[in-house]
């Protein structure tokens, strides 16, 4: 056959693939391969059944050619083939031996020829090590190899053979380098590597505070150095995090109006919003976190980073209504997503189905062992019904696999306590807190069990540092400024604790624990008036509370007594 008719053929071949017309693809591409038998038409033909899903088939293919082991390219595609079979040690040794060290660097790898197989972009350079890299790193996530998964991904981001000798000699990429030297699928590849290190939990604020900073950017790319800079863990201060979106909506607005740039659109683009709403839900603010992600729901539906905080803000809301809706939703468009079930777990939560919870929660991680929500919703409903080994059994997986996360030490933390195990407590606590320093539920809880030690001076500490960790002072945190006026009380500084108590009532009006603890403070002064008119306030809300119900008939005979005392009566 003529050279111009099996270069028809090609191109019949790229407009199948174009149109998704894979099996039409396949058959083309066959009959080229067979006609030239050039490995560029056997790596085409790969393609056109990996695209088809004939992964299998594909993967003999490729494993066949006599050039599998030489050409980097046809063997990544073979790995990929694995990959999608679950074959991850297959996987591996297809990939080939490489060693890489803790900050990403690699070595001992062996040189291959790396051909232009593409017939269209033989005037391009394409960076496949960086792929390889971050292929790796699946694997060994896969196989529950954390520990160098987050060292190859490390290495995928680093990997740029244009400026190798310059890259070996960091400790962290050049990203400015990959971003003009890549072609828009190595781009991808270290946008992905970003995103497993950083939604995995793979590294603690600290790396990836490091990580960040290492990054060097042009000019060109600062938009994309303010971006990654929001994405990354919000433990930093209020207003440093504050600062980092003001930075980014800057650039947004300092850019050209009239050029059609898309930076003029990313100050309400979804997924800087969607990374302001995780900000407001890990601070507390979760109302603010719920009308964010429902007004980017109704723009964009599907975006499922959004809609995990959504269900997160809804679980804390206690919004069973649209936990409902959001499940069923996600069950009927994606039955085999980890999220989908996982939002059917957190509804029954939310009603107190904890069993029926659990079971979701634990179909949620058989479908995907690395997300971290799944694995503390399955500890919580272990918790919710004292069932304390199982939680812990839930949470101690959830430390290991994601020794970023602060959450499965502080819940640890919670069931020593619970247990009045207190020194342990403490231990897991302070672990959490040198994790994420700026999480208000760490201090609080330092604080309770400071209290429950009889520490009360550390205990008011702990109180005031949760105090001043939060943006604006809700109802949520009413139990807080409470636990605190209990702790002045303890060391008689009864008007510090009377200012708490009157504190916590501008948050709720109908707290037992405040009027009574307002009531005993009052008690304790020998304000016998003040503190019956509020023993009677907080039996109006809980008619048979028996501490309220003996104090109250206390101070009635005690203000009986200083009535009828001559010395009282007349001074």
């Amino acid at each position: 056959m003529r050279e111009q008719q099996i270069e028809k053929l090609r191109g019949v071949v790229r407009d199948c693939v174009s149109k998704h017309l894979y099996s039409s693809a396949i058959f083309f591409a066959d009959k080229v391969a067979a006609f030239t038998d050039d490995p560029a038409d056997i790596y085409m033909q790969a393609q056109a059944l990996f695209l088809g899903r004939h992964y299998r088939r594909a993967y003999h293919l490729l494993n066949a050619s006599k050039i599998v082991l030489r050409d980097l390219r046809f063997r990544y595609l073979a790995a990929k083939c694995l990959e999608e079979l679950k074959e991850w040690d297959q996987c591996l040794l297809m990939l080939g031996d490489a060693k890489v060290d803790e900050h990403g660097n690699v070595y001992d790898t062996k040189d291959c020829n790396v051909m232009y197989l593409d017939k269209d972009s033989e005037d391009r350079e394409i960076n496949i090590s960086s792929a390889i890299c971050f292929l790796r790193g699946r694997a060994y996530e896969a196989l529950e190899n954390r520990a160098l998964a987050r060292h190859w991904y490390k290495a995928a981001i680093k990997a740029d053979p244009l400026c190798y000798e310059v890259a070996i000699a960091l400790v962290l990429p050049l990203l400015s380098g990959l971003l003009c030297s890549m072609n828009d699928d190595c781009i991808s590849i270290v946008s992905q590597a970003l995103e497993c290190l950083i939604e995995n939990h793979m590294l603690t604020f600290e790396e990836e505070t490091s990580l960040l900073s290492s990054l060097q950017f042009g000019p060109e790319d600062r938009w994309l150095s303010s971006f990654y800079s929001c994405l990354i863990k919000k433990y930093d201060k209020e207003c440093v995090i504050e600062a980092k979106f003001r930075e980014v909506e800057k650039e947004s607005c300092n850019s050209n109006p009239s050029s059609p740039s898309f930076m003029h659109t990313l100050k309400n683009n979804t997924d800087l919003l969607a990374c302001k709403a995780e900000y407001f839900n890990q601070c507390g603010e979760y109302q603010k976190c719920f009308e964010l992600t429902s007004d980017l729901l109704e723009k964009d539906p599907f975006h499922l980073k959004c809609t995990l905080v959504h269900l997160a803000a809804a679980v804390e809301l206690g919004n069973s209504n649209e936990l409902y809706l959001m499940a069923s939703n996600l069950v009927k468009d994606y039955p085999q997503k980890t999220l989908s079930w996982f939002a059917v777990g957190c509804y029954y939560y939310c009603i107190k189905k904890y069993d029926q919870s659990r079971r979701y929660f634990s179909k949620a991680t058989s479908l995907d062992g690395t997300f971290a929500p799944a694995w503390i919703g399955f500890g919580n409903a272990y918790a919710a019904q004292e069932e304390g080994d199982q939680a812990m059994s839930a949470y101690r997986t959830a430390a290991r696999l994601f020794p970023g996360c602060h959450l499965p030490t502080l819940y640890i933390g919670m069931e020593y306590m619970r247990t009045h195990s207190y020194k342990l407590a403490e231990q897991f606590f302070m672990q959490a807190k040198t994790i994420c320093p700026s999480d208000p539920l760490v201090y609080n809880e330092l604080g309770v069990v400071a209290y429950n030690m009889k520490e009360y001076n550390k205990a008011v500490l702990w109180f005031e540092n949760t105090l001043k960790h939060i943006p604006s002072l809700s109802q949520l945190w009413e139990p807080t400024v409470i636990n605190l006026g209990h702790a002045y009380r303890k060391l008689k500084i009864y008007h510090e604790a009377i200012s708490c108590y009157e504190r916590a009532l501008t948050l709720s009006t109908r707290s037992l624990s405040t009027y009574a603890g307002l009531a005993y403070t009052y008690h304790l002064q020998d304000n016998f008036t003040a503190a019956i008119t509020c023993y009677h306030k907080a039996l109006w809300l809980k008619p048979d509370d028996q501490f309220c119900t003996e104090m109250l008939s206390l101070a009635l005979v005690d203000e009986g007594r200083r009535g009828i005392d001559p010395k009282i009566e007349f001074r």
